[in-house]
């Protein structure tokens, strides 16, 4: 039995953690909070509806990189990022001078 690997398939969400970092965190105006998704388009689109009022958290998420449990996710799409239970997702904006 269990959910089919594709994404898009009818799977529980799995529930993990958001970390920002450097603007990000600024925006958000916390340093972590907690996502409850199966892929990383979906905890991201949560994320921004529950910062729907800070305008600067849009921004800088949209120009943000992100790592997945360590992993960079690139070019990717976000939908097919499927998240672990317990797992860490990463938002790094830009740096300066990097």
């Amino acid at each position: 039995m269990g959910a089919p690997n594709h994404a898009g398939a009818e799977a529980a969400p799995a529930t993990g953690t958001i970390r920002y970092w450097a603007a990000a965190k600024a925006a958000a105006g916390t340093p972590e909070e907690p996502y409850e998704a199966v892929t990383l388009a979906e905890a991201l689109r949560a994320a921004g509806d529950r910062h729907a009022h800070q305008p600067e958290f849009a921004r800088v998420l949209a120009r943000s990189s992100f790592l997945v449990d360590g992993a960079p996710v690139g070019t990717r799409d976000h939908a097919t990022i499927r998240l672990a239970q317990g797992g860490t997702v990463e938002v790094l904006p830009p740096f300066a001078g990097g």
